[in-house]
């Protein structure tokens, strides 16, 4: 449907504004469909699910293979830790608007490194897996470049704008789903966004059940998120998106109630609390001091 949408759009007269809406949600979906290819591949197919790369890359707007390093072998790994390429914490504990709009690009940024040791890794160990990531970039490269050739006031309304707007708003995803939550929890490591656009977006929303299990088909979540939603913090259970932002964003400021909390921040305070008690109790221990009890 984006394929067939984006050359109707190329050969018309003129311009349609709900068509364009249209298309940069369907935009949206492709980095979705990217980012559930790279964990349970559509295909059987290695041929198949090679062309889809490709097909990916070009409306994606990046090359399909840096889902590998950054996502799949880091993130997924690590879930917000020190250590994982796309914190939500790396410039502030805070979450505002400011910092909502920051985080894809430094977020993007900083996965430029396991990016480049991937590529250096295949290019040792893979030199046919190499190639065929450094043929994306090629194939990206060539898709812009003959785009702006043609015509570049529609490659830049068609293909640029539509590819940045994609790759901003998967990463606005990975921020909401991540801020504020607890890294260390078994259950409150990420927001849940289970509404209508959840829905039209391959049940993205359910992010606990997918950080536990990858592979599983994004048809098979809601099931999974069912058996443990009642463990997860209600807070962490969204049903709007856009009530979220709306309200988290916008509203937050003249109204403090409706700023989230951080579980993380909550979790490390309680840890550095229990951590000084037991040092001070080792402490009277030491010069033997009775701990102090209350009066019956």
């Amino acid at each position: 449907m984006t394929t067939t949408l984006f050359f109707f759009l190329w050969i018309s007269e003129g311009f349609s504004p709900w068509l364009y809406v249209i298309y940069l949600f369907l935009s949206v979906a492709v980095t979705v469909i990217a980012h559930n290819h790279n964990h349970l591949p559509i295909f059987r197919n290695k041929t198949l699910n090679n062309l889809t790369d490709y097909w990916l890359t070009v409306f994606y707007g990046f090359p399909a293979f840096a889902w590998i390093p950054t996502h799949n072998m880091n993130h997924h790994a690590l879930n917000n830790r020190e250590g994982d390429y796309t914190i939500t914490y790396r410039l502030t504990e805070h979450n505002h608007l400011l910092m909502l709009l920051l985080y894809p690009s430094v977020s993007s940024f900083y996965q430029q490194k396991p990016i480049r040791d991937y590529l250096k890794m295949l290019r040792k160990d893979n030199r046919r897996k190499y190639w065929l990531a450094v043929m994306q970039y090629a194939f990206l490269v060539a898709w812009i470049v003959t785009g702006l050739l043609i015509d570049w006031q529609k490659a830049l309304l068609y293909i640029i704008i539509p590819q940045q707007f994609g790759l901003f708003a998967v990463l606005v995803f990975n921020y909401v789903q991540h801020v504020h939550a607890d890294e260390e929890s078994e259950f409150d490591h990420s927001r849940n966004f289970t509404g209508f656009l959840n829905v039209l977006l391959f049940n993205n929303g359910y992010h606990t059940v997918h950080h536990d299990k990858a592979g599983t088909h994004w048809s098979k979540t809601p099931e999974l998120h069912a058996k443990i939603a009642d463990k997860i913090a209600p807070d962490l259970n969204e049903r709007s998106f856009w009530w979220y932002i709306i309200r988290v964003y916008f509203l937050s400021i003249i109204i403090p109630s409706y700023r989230t909390r951080s579980r993380r921040l909550e979790r490390m305070a309680g840890t550095s609390k229990t951590m000084a008690a037991e040092t001070l109790t080792k402490d009277h221990q030491a010069r033997g001091v009775q701990p102090s009890s209350s009066a019956s």
